[in-house]
Parts: C-alpha cells; structure tokens; sequence
C-alpha cells in the first residue's frame, strides 16, 4: 500500500511539473531573451546613430557616455537614460552595423 501511495503522489504532481515547463518556455525564457537583446542593442549604440526615445523624440547621438547619452534634435541637446531609447522604433532607423563593414570592404 505504500509503494502505491508513492507512485499516486507522482502523478499528481507531473501535471503541475508539466505547467511549470511549459510557462517557464512561453513566458519566461522569451521575456529573458528580448532583456538581453535590449541590453545588447542599448550597449551597441554609438555617436551619429539615429535614435528614438521612449517618449517618441527622434533624434540623433551627439554623445555617448557609460550610461547616459545626449542627443540632439532640432537644435536641442538633451541628455537622456540608455534606458530610454526605444529598440523597436530605433533598429530600422540605422543601417545595420555589419551592413557598414561590409561597405567598408
């Protein structure tokens, strides 16, 4: 009887397993995936790059410091947060940097 006590205690708990593995897969893991590319493209920005931030000004990199930038856009410099450029507005703005080398060749 305990041995099937046991195997009953399993089984009940390989659904809840199960749900675990499937939202870590389709919740978690994508929102790590889309962090880091964020923080890959926020550390790749550089001087010239056209930008937009979080609050919608189009602009264009100035400066670039450890964790800030200054962008100037018609004639206005401000000075923003890395974390305020907006990576899904800003990537069709610049041609890819591996596009650049290859002109470069």
């Amino acid at each position: 009887m305990a041995g099937g006590n046991a195997g009953g205690g399993l089984g009940s708990f390989l659904p809840l397993i199960l749900i675990m593995v499937v939202f870590y897969f389709f919740m978690i893991y994508p929102q790590m995936k889309k962090n880091k590319e964020q923080k890959k493209f926020r550390e790749n920005l550089g001087k010239g790059d056209k930008v937009i931030t979080i609050g919608g000004i189009h602009a264009k990199i100035v400066e670039v410091n450890e964790d800030a930038l200054v962008i100037e856009s018609e004639g206005t410099r401000l000075r923003v947060d890395r974390t305020a450029i907006s990576m899904e507005a800003s990537r069709n703005l610049n041609p890819k940097k591996e596009d650049k080398k290859e002109e470069k060749k």
